[in-house]
């Protein structure tokens, strides 16, 4: 499926967050500033191109249509998500953290109940209907997981309990809040925006946050080093808005299908491919054991069943 293919472009791109967020740390960097550059760097590009499209209207309409819940699911897709993304780096090394957030693939087919849909019987009455966990989609992530503990198997020794505390935890909470977060907005616009527009959207609105976290760091650690604001803005630029707009385009695509939507949200696994790989040339970072390399092969055959079985369903 096509949207497979996109999906795999955007978790290239969204793996260079992961290599030079652990970059950043190595290098002595804040994650209060690592997080909140990336979204400031955002801004101007976004305004940029949707300015372009003849965007900003629409962007401005949505913001003021329903503001509450337009902040609340911002706050969940993106602060919830990338601030734990970035503290994590501090304690886990790249490949642990891209792995931990593979979690976010139970995580988001698990999220289907919490989704409702309209259905309008033959006498013209309107049915609310709650969606159901797609149990072949669940199936098949926790292949994709199976993969993902067999890649990170031959480093678990090293890993300590404070890693394990403050490197995984946080990332559960990042794992259920940005499928959570995305999946609300794309039910609270209904379409009305398109992807570039729906990034910037929930960007701007969460800039006070960010704004918050950058004062704070300035005062209590001071300004972020030259390294660590060109790496911000390279992220910014390829996980933020690249990344993040591929991701949003596939599943706008896929959105009323839980059993596709699931299939889309997989093929991020290919972050942790990617950020291995980046690891190795970038930060010198060994060469995986067999063990690790079955566990690649594991998720790329997850991800085949993903999209034959959206394939199936395409064909119904």
């Amino acid at each position: 499926m096509k949207v497979i293919g996109i999906g795999i472009l955007s978790s290239l791109f969204f793996a260079v967050t992961f290599v030079l967020n652990r970059s950043m740390e190595l290098e002595g960097g804040s994650w209060l500033w690592s997080a909140s550059l990336r979204y400031f760097f955002m801004v101007p590009f976004l305004v940029l191109i949707v300015a372009m499209r003849g965007g900003l209207p629409g962007v401005k309409r949505e913001m003021t249509a329903a503001p509450r819940p337009f902040f609340l699911w911002s706050f969940v897709a993106f602060v919830l998500f990338y601030g734990p993304l970035t503290f994590s780096a501090g304690y886990s090394p790249g490949w642990l953290v891209a792995g931990t957030w593979q979690l976010t693939l139970v995580m988001g087919v698990c999220l289907a109940p919490l989704f409702t849909y309209n259905v309008t019987s033959e006498t013209g009455e309107i049915r609310t209907i709650r969606h159901r966990i797609p149990i072949a989609s669940l199936a098949i992530s926790s292949v994709i997981l199976v993969g993902v503990v067999l890649i990170q198997f031959p480093h678990a020794s090293s890993v300590s309990t404070k890693v394990i505390l403050l490197g995984t935890l946080p990332l559960v909470v990042a794992a259920v809040a940005y499928p959570l977060g995305n999946r609300k907005m794309m039910n609270l616009l209904g379409g009305r925006l398109d992807m570039f527009q729906r990034v910037l959207a929930m960007t701007l609105m969460t800039i006070p946050i960010w704004l918050i976290m950058a004062l704070y760091a300035w005062v209590t650690i001071g300004l972020p080093s030259t390294s660590q604001v060109v790496q911000s803005l390279i992220v910014a630029i390829s996980s933020g808005v690249i990344a993040t707009s591929l991701f949003f385009l596939a599943t706008d695509r896929v959105q009323h299908d839980q059993g596709k939507l699931a299939a889309v949200e997989a093929t991020q696994s290919f972050e942790l491919i990617f950020a291995l790989l980046g690891e190795m040339l970038l930060l010198s970072l060994p060469l995986p054991g067999p063990i690790s390399l079955i566990g690649v092969l594991v998720i790329i055959g997850g991800l085949s069943l993903h999209s034959y079985q959206s394939s199936l369903a395409s064909n119904k």
